[in-house]
């Protein structure tokens, strides 16, 4: 049996991590649109950043962080497809619902898809005092699907 010095087994380990490292998408965090925002909030799943995942739902999360965190814990990506957004505008803030189809990829290799219909809000900023609350998820419906997540995309009303 072959032992290894400290320094050798450093090198393994870092080219290890580094080999782990390349394959982490890069880190994106764009809440311009709809569309950029579900894309953000998967890319932190991806990422395994679930603190970063939370706050795109502003104050208005589904569920306590711990509870949210522990739910994506077996996730090891997520691939997703969006749609066209609808937008619909009420009373100083502007809602777009978002057609959204996700594949996602579990830590033992099962594939689970799921689609449904994202919304989204966005406070006119010009109303906002500071802070200003960037757009965020303000609620999100997702069902079991099956097949090719472009194809799985449903016709989202705006709600």
């Amino acid at each position: 049996m072959k032992t290894l010095g400290v320094a050798a087994l450093a090198a393994v380990l870092l080219g290890t991590m580094g080999t782990a490292l390349a394959a982490q998408p890069d880190y994106l965090d764009d809440r311009s649109t709809a569309a950029s925002l579900v894309r953000s909030f998967y890319n932190a799943i991806d990422r395994q950043e679930y603190a970063r995942a939370y706050t795109y739902f502003s104050d208005n999360a589904p569920e306590p962080y711990a509870q949210f965190a522990a739910g994506y814990a077996d996730t090891a990506s997520v691939t997703v497809a969006t749609g066209a957004a609808v937008s619909d505008g009420a009373a100083g803030s502007v809602f777009y619902t978002l057609p959204v189809a996700i594949d996602a990829v579990s830590s033992r290799g099962t594939h689970r898809q799921f689609a449904g219909c994202y919304t989204t809000r966005l406070t006119q900023p010009a109303d906002q005092d500071p802070p200003v609350v960037p757009m965020y998820i303000y609620k999100a419906t997702l069902k079991p699907a099956h097949g090719n997540i472009h194809s799985l995309l449903p016709n989202c009303a705006p709600q």
